[in-house]
């Protein structure tokens, strides 16, 4: 069956899901191509619309081993019909649980055709030149991984007469998918005198917990510790002092040193 059309929809607010989900496009190679970044609010406030013979992939990052709770009522209203879909999650390097099982039901629940799963490594959010976990994760290589993905993908669509003729995909996970799709509510950030106010936190905090008019101040309630407002600070003013969140990268660093690869699933 000819794929006459791509669409890439990610979440990710400290751009590891980004680079993995742009290289298995690069791999798929065509030419009519859209970008979805619902990282920010207001794009996941607008429908996603399938066109019809067209290829969508799906990157979400992983936390406590489930999807982004933050992501699901913009998921679940994706509007298709028999799409094909591949669906991809991006861990810290410890274990992807059931968020790719969760992400395989959330699509097949709008309608698409799950055709190929992937779960790639990313640099923790909680990551630090202190306590590194995963770092400069994806590298070249994932990168070459994510891209030899892309046009395996395409291989196997070109070699079909019907998505409905694909058999069902088989991806880790259990059901009930268990935990929580919520981080812990803490206050964690320390910002420092070093602090600009130029409100780039505030631009690419995805859960709008940073004001434009007090970046200095965070909703903790709003916070879902992906750290985009650490890693994207200009001023290098803001980072994790001692809390919970410090105590867990610390334990990360410690336990989950040996690189994993990248898993697919066909």
């Amino acid at each position: 069956m000819k794929i006459q059309s791509l669409k890439l929809v990610y979440f990710s607010p400290t751009g590891t899901t980004k680079s993995i989900i742009e290289s298995i496009g690069k791999g798929v190679n065509l030419n009519h191509s859209e970008i979805i970044d619902i990282t920010k609010p207001q794009i996941r406030q607008q429908p996603i619309k399938i066109k019809e013979n067209e290829l969508l992939i799906v990157g979400v990052p992983v936390y406590m081993g489930r999807v982004p709770a933050l992501v699901n009522n913009c998921l679940i209203q994706i509007s298709a019909h028999k799409t094909p879909v591949v669906c991809v999650v991006v861990y810290g390097n410890r274990t992807f649980g059931n968020a790719l099982l969760e992400l395989k039901d959330i699509l097949w629940q709008t309608g698409c055709i799950p055709v190929a799963g992937g779960a790639f490594i990313g640099e923790h959010s909680f990551s630090s030149s202190e306590y590194p976990v995963a770092q400069s994760r994806p590298d070249y290589d994932d990168l070459e991984y994510a891209e030899l993905f892309g046009q395996k993908i395409k291989q196997k669509l070109q070699s079909v007469s019907s998505f409905e003729n694909l058999a069902d995909i088989v991806v880790p996970g259990e059901l009930p998918y268990g935990g929580t799709t919520k981080l812990w509510s803490v206050d964690f950030i320390s910002v420092s005198e070093k602090c600009s106010g130029k409100g780039i936190c505030a631009e690419v905090c995805p859960a709008g917990a940073i004001k434009f008019e007090n970046t200095r101040n965070i909703d903790k309630e709003k916070c879902i510790s992906c750290c985009a407002c650490i890693k994207n600070c200009p001023e290098q003013a803001r980072t994790i002092k001692e809390s919970l969140v410090k105590e867990a990268a610390i334990r990360l660093n410690s336990l989950y040193r040996e690189p994993k690869m990248p898993e697919f699933f066909y």
